[in-house]
C-alpha cells in the first residue's frame, strides 16, 4: 500500500513539474490541446471541434438562395467503389452539382444539409477570395502591394500575392502532428497574431512555392487591417449575404469574442454553402448578375503561378486529372470542393479522414477516386 502511495505521489510530482515546464516555456497551449483532442479520443483536430473554441458568427442575409435540384436528383446510386471509400474514410457529406443543380446528395452519421463541420484549409481559398474583394473594394491596391505597407516589420519584397500563392519565404514550420510546431500553437494558443508577427522572411519572396499556413494567416491580418473590419463581418457582407448562403457559419477565434479568426483554417459551415464558392469562381466572380470578384483576379487565382509547381494557384489547388482542368478547395481531413468548369460540375466531399498518398501526386488517393467515381455515376 505504501508503495502505491509513493508511486502516485511521484506521478503527481512529475505531472506537476511537466505542467509547470509548459507554462515556463510558453507552451501551456498544449494543455488546451489535451483537453480538446486527446481527452475526447482524438489524436488531432476533428470536424466537430469548432464548438470547443470561441467563434465569430458569419451572418446570412435571411434571404437564402437555395440550389436548384436537378431533374434527375438522386436518381443514381453511388458506385460500389465510392460507397466503400466513403464508409472507410467516414464521409459525412457527398454532393455532385451539375449545371448549377444538385444531381446527387448523400449524408451519413446523423449529418445533414445544415450540419456545420470544420472547413480546415478550405478556409485558405475563402481568405484568398477576401483578398480579391479587398482589391476590388480599393482597400488593397493589387497583388503586388507590399505587406510592409500594413505591417512595416516585414521585408518590403514580400507582397500580398506572395502570401496567397504560397511563395512568401517565411520561416513558418508546417507540421500537423508535433504539439510543439507553429501549426499546433496557431491552432491552440490564445494569441495567433503574436506568433505571426514573430515570423521573418528567410528566402526571397515570390520565387518558389512552399505551402505554409502562416502565409494565409498573415494575409488575413492584412485584409482585416486594410478593410478595418473583422474577417467574419467582411466575409458576411462580401459573400455570405449576397450569395444567399442558407445558414450562418462560424469562424474559430484564437481567444474570446475579441480574438482573431484562424484564417488558415476553421470555418464551420455545410456542404451546400461551401459549394457556392466553386460556382462563384466557375462563373468568373459573378453571382446572379453581380460581379463580386474581378474576373481577372479569379482567372489568376485558378492558374499556377509557377511552372514547376502546377498544383497551386492563389488560394486554390489545381489538377488536370482525367485531362480536365479543375480547381479545388482542400482541407486536411479530406474536405473538398472540386470544380470542373468544362463539364459545369462541382463535387463536394466532407468527412472525418482523408486517404493515403501512395505516390508523388499532388493529392491523396481519395481525391482521384471521388472524381473518377462521380464521372462514372454520371456516365451510367
Amino acid at each position: 500500500m505504501k508503495f502505491f502511495k509513493k508511486l502516485l505521489l511521484s506521478l503527481a510530482i512529475i505531472l506537476g513539474l511537466a505542467i509547470l515546464a509548459l507554462y515556463l516555456f510558453d507552451a501551456d497551449y498544449i494543455l488546451r490541446g489535451v483537453k480538446i483532442t486527446y481527452l475526447k479520443g482524438y489524436k488531432t483536430a476533428y470536424i466537430d471541434d469548432y464548438s470547443e473554441f470561441d467563434n465569430r458568427t458569419i451572418k446570412t442575409s435571411g434571404k437564402p438562395q437555395p440550389w436548384s435540384l436537378h431533374k434527375k436528383y438522386n436518381s443514381a446510386e453511388a458506385t460500389q467503389k465510392l460507397q466503400s471509400i466513403n464508409e472507410e474514410l467516414g464521409t459525412v457529406a457527398f454532393l455532385i452539382i451539375k449545371n448549377d443543380s444538385i444531381w446527387y446528395e448523400k449524408y451519413a452519421d446523423d449529418y445533414g444539409k445544415t450540419s456545420h463541420t470544420n472547413s480546415f484549409s478550405m478556409a485558405k481559398s475563402i481568405t484568398s477570395a477576401l483578398l480579391g474583394k479587398a482589391i476590388k473594394d480599393g482597400f488593397i491596391k493589387d497583388l503586388d502591394q507590399p505587406v510592409a505597407d500594413f505591417y512595416p516589420q516585414f521585408d518590403k519584397r514580400l507582397s500580398v500575392g506572395d502570401l496567397s500563392s504560397m511563395s512568401s519565404g517565411l520561416n513558418w514550420e508546417e507540421n500537423y502532428y508535433s504539439p510543439f510546431s507553429m501549426t499546433a500553437r496557431a491552432y491552440l494558443d490564445d494569441d495567433i497574431k503574436e506568433l505571426i508577427l514573430s515570423l521573418r522572411v528567410e528566402e526571397e519572396p515570390g520565387k518558389a512555392y512552399k505551402y505554409l499556413s502562416g502565409n494565409t494567416q498573415l494575409l488575413s491580418m492584412v485584409v482585416a487591417k486594410a478593410s478595418e473590419k473583422t474577417l467574419s463581418d467582411y466575409l458576411s457582407e462580401s459573400f455570405w449575404q449576397p450569395m444567399g448562403m442558407q445558414d450562418k457559419a462560424f469562424w474559430q477565434l484564437d481567444d474570446n469574442e475579441e480574438g482573431d479568426e484562424k484564417a488558415y483554417c476553421c470555418i464551420a459551415s455545410n456542404a451546400r454553402d461551401f459549394a457556392k464558392f466553386g460556382k462563384l469562381y466557375k462563373d468568373h466572380g459573378k453571382w446572379n448578375g453581380e460581379q463580386l470578384l474581378d474576373s481577372s483576379f479569379v482567372a489568376t487565382s485558378i492558374q499556377p503561378k509557377f511552372k514547376d509547381s502546377p498544383e497551386y494557384g492563389y488560394g486554390f489547388w489545381l489538377s488536370n486529372h482525367l485531362n480536365k482542368k479543375m480547381f479545388v478547395m482542400r482541407g486536411i481531413l479530406g474536405q473538398y470542393v472540386i470544380t470542373i468548369p468544362e463539364d459545369d460540375m462541382i463535387i463536394v466531399r466532407l468527412g472525418h479522414q482523408r486517404g493515403e498518398r501512395t505516390n508523388d501526386r499532388a493529392f491523396t488517393d481519395d481525391f482521384y477516386t471521388y472524381v473518377e467515381e462521380a464521372y462514372q455515376m454520371i456516365s451510367n
